[in-house]
């Protein structure tokens, strides 16, 4: 059984990148990992949100600069944020449907856990 997904971003500066994820996005580095690379930040990666607009502000708050404004695609609202390298990080709105997810860990471990009971 797949559990989850673990994503890599290369960058120049990835200490700096890495402390982004964590204190300013909430990632814990665990299932994104960032490595040093020689050369240009490289990455295929939408961080996902329901409301683009609040994601964007509250990510304000936090220190992070939009590098691009919300713009309609039609599959979703796609906007960037940049990282501390200079590079630019996408994150979008889905129009589409997504798979559930759980609120908490925690949850979702005890939810597995009735289920494996009664099946």
């Amino acid at each position: 059984m797949i559990t989850g997904m673990h994503a890599i971003v290369f960058s120049a500066e990835a200490e700096k990148v890495r402390a982004f994820f964590a204190d300013v996005l909430g990632l814990p580095s665990a299932e994104l990992a960032v490595h040093p690379a020689d050369g240009d930040t490289r990455h295929e990666l939408y961080l996902m949100c329901d409301d683009i607009h609040a994601t964007l502000a509250e990510l304000r708050g936090k220190g992070a600069e939009v590098a691009r404004d919300v713009s309609d695609q039609g599959w979703g609202l796609l906007a960037a944020i940049r990282l501390p390298d200079g590079s630019e990080f996408p994150i979008y709105e889905p129009r589409h449907p997504s798979p559930p997810r759980p609120l908490d860990g925690a949850r979702y471990q005890r939810g597995r856990a009735m289920a494996a009971t009664t099946s």
